[in-house]
This record gives C-alpha cells, sequence and structure tokens, in this order.
C-alpha cells in the first residue's frame, strides 16, 4: 500500500486552510510548482480528487475537507512521538517554534533571546509573528511548539503557564487638548478622544476590559492598525490611548512627543506561555517559562 509522505499532507492541510496554492505554497518555503506537484501525487497515492481547480480559484472538495481533518490528527500524533523523542535529549536543545503576538514580539524577545542564547546556545529557535487566533491555530496545527500571548484569551485543548503582569499606561502629548495627564480623569474626556487598535487585535479587548472603558461614545470610531500607526495617531493629538508598560525603553515612541503616565487605578494583561495539552516536552516549556520570568523581572528592576 502506498501511504502519503508527511510532506504532502503538511501542503494539503496548508492548502485547505489558504485556498490558494500560492499564498500555501509561500506558508510551506517552497515553490508554488513544487508545491502543485506534491498535491498531485497525495491524490493519485489516495485516489481521489481533493480540490477543484480553476484559473482563478481552488475549492477543497467535500471529501477533501475530511482528509484535511485527518490529515491534522496525523500531523499531531507524529508532533507527539517527535516530541517524546526529544523529551530523551538535554532539555532547551535543538530546534523550537515560537509564535509571538505582535503586541509582545517587538518589546519582549530583544530583552530575552540574548540571554536564552547564552543560557542555552545549543537551542534553535524559530520565530513567527502573528495575531493570538492564527498564531493558536497553528500551535493546534503542529506548526508551532509554543506560544508567547497575552491572557485572557479563550483557548482550549492546552496548558498555560502564566509569566507577568503587564500594566497599561496612559499615553499620549504632554500638550494635549484632550486629557490633563498628570490628573487624568476618564470621565472628563470628550466623546471619541480614546483611541484604539482595531477589531482583530486582542490588545484592544484587553484595554477595553483592564482599563474599565465602559463608556463607548469616549472611544474614537478611527482605529490604527498596528501599535506604530496607533502612537503616529497620539503624536498626531488625534486622541489619547492606553500602551502596555513593556514598550518603555524601546523604540517604539522615538522620534515623537508621546509621554507615558501611570494611570489612577492598576490595569494590566497577564503576558503567558502556551503550549499543547499533553506534550512530552512539558517540563521544558515550563523551564522556559521560567527563564522569561526570571529574566524580565531582573529587567524591570533595573529600569
Amino acid at each position: 500500500m502506498n501511504l502519503p509522505t508527511v510532506k504532502q499532507l503538511r501542503y494539503f492541510v496548508a492548502l485547505e486552510s489558504h485556498e490558494h496554492f500560492g499564498k500555501a505554497a509561500e506558508a510551506c518555503f517552497v515553490s508554488q510548482s513544487a508545491f502543485s506537484t506534491a498535491i498531485r501525487e497525495l491524490e493519485a497515492t489516495l485516489e481521489v480528487q481533493l480540490v477543484d481547480r480553476t484559473n482563478k480559484n481552488v475549492t477543497v472538495t467535500h471529501i477533501g475537507r475530511q482528509i484535511a481533518a485527518e490529515a491534522r490528527r496525523c500531523l499531531r500524533d507524529i508532533e507527539n512521538l517527535v516530541e517524546l523523542a526529544r523529551s530523551n535529549h538535554a532539555p532547551l536543545t535543538g530546534e523550537l517554534r515560537i509564535g509571538v503576538i505582535p503586541t509582545i514580539a517587538p518589546f519582549l524577545l530583544p530583552n530575552i533571546l540574548p540571554p536564552l542564547r547564552i543560557q542555552f546556545p545549543q537551542l534553535r529557535l524559530y520565530l513567527n509573528e502573528d495575531i493570538t487566533q492564527r498564531i493558536y491555530e497553528k500551535l493546534m496545527d503542529g506548526e508551532l511548539d509554543l506560544i508567547i500571548l497575552a491572557l485572557p484569551y479563550a483557548l482550549r485543548s492546552v496548558e498555560v503557564m502564566p509569566l507577568f503582569p503587564d500594566k497599561f499606561l496612559l499615553a499620549c502629548r504632554e500638550d494635549t487638548q484632550h486629557t490633563r495627564p498628570r490628573r487624568y480623569m476618564f470621565d472628563s474626556l470628550a466623546p471619541e478622544s480614546i483611541l484604539l487598535l482595531e477589531d482583530g487585535h486582542c490588545l484592544r479587548d484587553h484595554t477595553l476590559s483592564a482599563c474599565h472603558l465602559q463608556d463607548m461614545d469616549k472611544i474614537s470610531r478611527f482605529t490604527a492598525s498596528s501599535l506604530l500607526t496607533l502612537v503616529q495617531m497620539v503624536d498626531s493629538d488625534l486622541g489619547i490611548t492606553y500602551l502596555p508598560e513593556m514598550v518603555k525603553g524601546s523604540t517604539l515612541l522615538a522620534g515623537t512627543k508621546v509621554k507615558i503616565w501611570p494611570l489612577p487605578e492598576e490595569s494590566y494583561r497577564e503576558i503567558g506561555l502556551a503550549w499543547r495539552r499533553g506534550s512530552a516536552r512539558e517540563t521544558e516549556f515550563t523551564q522556559l517559562g521560567e527563564f522569561i520570568r526570571t529574566t524580565w523581572q531582573t529587567l524591570l528592576a533595573t529600569v
């Protein structure tokens, strides 16, 4: 009996997710011609049509959807096999694939990666930066080993290790027309004076919840697609915003007149590490979490 290869299964899972040969091939770091050949070989091996092809669209067939679901389960089982084998190696050696969200990666990683490389020189890190939902999906599909995210966030079938709280700070120009930074009061803000990230970024939801922004009339209908854009909007005094404490000391505010102040009430999001439940590398992942926590606490004490 001819059996599909792991590579073919990975490629087809990517195609089912993207529904586009070019995008799926790019996600798998392979040429589109090689990708298409692998999918045709998989169809020949299984003796079934997995996708309907037209000039512009790719439609996964009904049986293709079912096979993609089974392929994901097969890939997870293979990942578990590899993890079991690695559990006999020295901890934090070899390859480790970590997903990190954009509101954490530029601020946390530059501070923890240099000491991590010194402490664990045989560890090879592969990083993927994306929004929470997508790195969670990649974790569950076996494309990532770990994810670093902000909590709370609804997750299933994972183990979560809280690392440290990340306070929210008021961010605005010192001469802003929207508030008096040193005497900030939420109730005194005018309508549409608070700028936030657009829907889809968990930082928006965490800001609304942690900072108790219940009066939605004060939230601007204009949103930003990234923290950099948000800071530029605040620098133009289009409004005020709230930034996580980890931006302190970074280059995010460089070249602007935006400053940050503590809020009257302590508000924060929790930074956490997550991995698939039942992973054979749980002890190793916990060790990494402890390293990140200790390194960050040491850094905060010196800032």
